[in-house]
């Protein structure tokens, strides 16, 4: 064979060879697919649309639409190692503390089911009240009979037990003529007397009222420190459990802390936020949040306010102002509660006082009666104000915010077991 045709036909076939290479790295329509990344790589594959013969090939590229999907369980942290060493003690034992701790703040951030609202008790959450009464009630039961002693350690029990001097002196004057009237002579009759007059004292309107069209506004007043901002929180989480929609409104500008603690409430109970910039206009949120619940359909505006302010203003002023703006949007503002610290004792009806002069109190939320409050405060509250107990704070959970019950506060308070 010539060499010249054996030059020829190898030619021939190297072209033949090198066109199937080519026609293999292409795809479909001559897109070049490019080699995969290497093992253990990742990437983000994209496709740019272009144009052939003026035709376009694939879908019109838009703004990628967005869908944010919410975990369905605690995202437990955890290290995978393809090739790496293994874990060393430490690393493991750091990744077991990180899975936990994402346990544990998917409990508090997602309550419902782990938490379940259980009101708990007078009885079981007032033991440190009710241990301001054992000591005289059981000093009266071992009498065998009423004298001067026993109504003195019965004044002393009240005013102990922050009721107030003048609201204690009328109790008693109101149960002297009931003793009286029925003949009441033994001890134990005594207390059932005290007991019913207190019961009597204490009743008032407990619900908290909506608008007949929504959305209903309560606002939420008291100085800074007495649980403003977790009672409107827990109320929010009440709300949303019956069903409710809430807007929650960050009015307490003035606290650095303020927005962002609503904020961390408003996201467990499931509730929007409103909220400003610092330092700024606190009317001009709530009416903010009251417009934004109108054009959204919501049920309630929940409406936090400043403790203190950072001007000169004064706070009285201010909130007058917030009462005046709320009422004149879209929204009613049936509830304006005070939340009082059942701690601070006498103290708690001074604020009281001012407080109803400048906003017209509703009612009133009574937090940490169960630590060392002494619990006639809310005597005197009622019977110097007339304002009526609404909520009292039993505990740290959003079950503990339970609706005053003077029934069961009274025979808590008495109980000897």
């Amino acid at each position: 064979m010539d060499i010249f045709l054996v030059i020829a036909i190898a030619l021939a076939l190297l072209v033949v060879v090198a066109g199937v290479v080519l026609i293999g790295r292409r795809g479909r329509g001559g897109e070049v697919l490019e080699p995969p990344a290497e093992a253990g790589e990742l990437g983000t594959v994209t496709r740019e649309p272009r144009e052939l013969q003026g035709e376009q090939v694939g879908p019109e590229l838009t703004e990628p639409e967005i869908q944010v999907i919410e975990p369905v369980g605690p995202v437990i942290a955890s290290t995978v190692e393809v090739t790496g060493p293994p874990l060393t003690p430490e690393e493991e034992a750091e990744n077991i503390a990180l899975a936990e701790e994402a346990e544990r703040q998917w409990e508090a951030d997602h309550g419902a089911g782990v938490e379940e609202l259980v009101r708990p008790s007078f009885r079981e959450r007032l033991g440190r009240a009710r241990s301001a009464f054992s000591g005289y009630v059981g000093s009266i039961l071992s009498r065998s009979a009423i004298d001067a002693e026993t109504w003195d350690e019965l004044e002393e029990a009240l005013i102990r037990a922050d009721v107030g001097i003048g609201p204690a002196g009328e109790l008693l004057d109101a149960v002297r003529a009931d003793v009286k009237e029925k003949g009441i002579t033994t001890p134990e009759a005594l207390i059932e007397a005290v007991k019913d007059e207190m019961k009597f004292r204490l009743v008032g309107d407990t619900s908290l009222r909506r608008a007949e069209e929504p959305p209903t506004v309560w606002l939420f007043v008291g100085v800074n420190g007495v649980g403003k901002t977790t009672t409107i929180g827990k109320v929010g989480r009440r709300l949303a459990d019956e069903g409710a929609s809430v807007v929650m409104a960050a009015g307490d500008t003035f606290r650095a802390a303020a927005a962002e603690q609503l904020g961390t409430w408003a996201d467990r109970s499931g509730a929007q936020l409103v909220r400003g910039e610092e330092g700024g206009d606190p009317s001009a949120v709530v009416f903010d949040a009251v417009a934004a619940a109108s054009a959204r359909g919501a049920d309630v505006v929940l409406a936090d306010t400043a403790g203190r302010l950072h001007t000169k203003s004064n706070l009285m002023d201010e909130l007058a102002k917030v009462r005046r703006v709320a009422d004149k949007g879209d929204g009613t503002v049936t509830e304006v509660l005070l939340v009082l610290d059942a701690t601070t004792g006498q103290n708690g009806l001074q604020q009281a006082r001012q407080f109803t002069e400048a906003t017209d109190v509703t009612g009133v939320v009574l937090t940490k009666l169960d630590g060392s409050a002494k619990g006639g405060i809310v005597f005197a509250i009622r019977s110097e104000l007339g304002i009526p107990i609404k909520l009292v704070g039993l505990g740290e959970s959003a079950a503990d915010l339970v609706e005053f019950d003077a029934d069961e506060f009274v025979d808590a308070l008495f109980d000897q077991d």
